[in-house]
This record gives C-alpha cells, structure tokens and sequence, in this order.
C-alpha cells in the first residue's frame, strides 16, 4: 500500500486526484478516502491541507458520480412497484427546498461510506446539481478535520486495514444491507402516513 502512496505521490496533487477518481467510482473494496489522503500527509507533510481537502473531494466527488451512473443500470432488475416507489422519494426530495443539497451535505460530512448514497441515487436517476455541491462541500469539510487530526486517528486505521481485507469487507456488507434496506423501505407511506413499512424484495417471495 505505501508503495502505491509513494506512485500517485511523485505526481503530487495531480497523482492524489486521479486516485481518488479512480476508488470512488468502484463500489467496493476501497478504503475510506479520507485513510488515503491522510496517508498522504503523513507521507509528506510538505502537502497543504487544505488543497488536500478540496482535491480529495473533488476526486471523491467525480469518482461517485461516474458510480452513480453506473449504479443505473441495476435499475433494469427492478420491479415497477419499487421504481414507483423510489421515484416517489426522489420528487419528494426535489420539492424541498434544498432537499438533495442538507441530504447530501449531512451524508457527507459524516464517516458513512458515500457509496451507500451515490448507488441509491443512481437507482432512483436523480438529475440535480445540488446534491453534487451539498457532497462537494460537506466532504472538503470532513477531509479537512478528518487530516488535521490525522496523528491521533489514522494508525488505529491503518492497523485494522493493513494487510487485511478485514476492514473494508465488513464496510462494503454494511453498506450493501444499507442499500437494500433503503430500496425495500415503502416511501409512499413513510412520507404520508409517517408509517416505516417495507417493500419484500422478489427473492423473499421464492
């Protein structure tokens, strides 16, 4: 993993931005960004950390939204009542004002894997620049704290992710499960009825 660092590294900014594109349009097994751009300091501390924050969001942004477009296609494997169902939370979140925008940016400036986010909006084809600014800020927010306090909270990190896949399975299942969950939850009547009820996927019915 270091000698990945020392690579992408030598090209500086530059080398860090095509990496991070290229992690956060893969839908599993990838470390956190964060992890990855800490190391990076760690590795160098003659980068700013504040260009880091916006590079790496900038490359985690770009990265999920080609995942989020490729996360389309699984839509085809969808019954018509959960498309409905989806796209009826997708025009809920459109009619708020700044809906995508607080959903995205609270998504963001949390530790939750943006996978999980970017996948579902994939599925529900939602078309909406804020949601990518809401990501975008919320994301340089956390990369900056996230680096700046790196001494104290990156080696216990590193120890469950180093020469283990350990770390980032148990991360990708989680969000798989969330994912599912998310797409099995009845919008219609949560929205309306304030009713948490669940859509049974098809494999349940076999």
């Amino acid at each position: 993993m270091e000698e990945i660092f020392e690579i992408f590294s030598k090209l500086s900014y530059l080398g860090i931005f095509l990496l991070l594109v290229a992690m956060n349009a893969s839908p599993i097994l990838m470390p956190p960004t964060w992890i990855v751009l800490s190391s990076f300091y760690a590795i160098d501390h003659t980068f700013d950390i504040l260009w880091l924050s916006i590079v790496g969001a900038t490359g985690a942004l770009i990265g999920r939204i080609i995942l989020m477009f490729i996360s389309r296609f699984f839509r085809r494997f969808m019954g018509t009542e959960r498309k409905s169902n989806l796209d009826l939370l997708a025009d809920f979140l459109k009619k708020k004002k700044y809906g995508y925008f607080s959903a995205s940016f609270l998504f963001a400036i949390t530790p939750l894997p943006s996978n999980i986010l970017f996948i579902a909006y994939g599925i529900m084809r939602v078309k909406n620049i804020s949601l990518f600014a809401g990501f975008w800020l919320g994301r340089a927010i956390a990369y900056y704290v996230m680096i700046s306090i790196s001494t104290v909270t990156l080696k216990p990190f590193l120890d469950l992710f180093d020469d283990s896949l350990v770390g980032i399975l148990v991360t990708d299942i989680s969000s798989m499960v969330t994912i599912v969950i998310f797409a099995c939850i009845n919008w219609n009547k949560l929205i309306t009825k304030k009713k948490l009820e669940f859509v049974k996927p098809k494999f349940w019915r076999v």
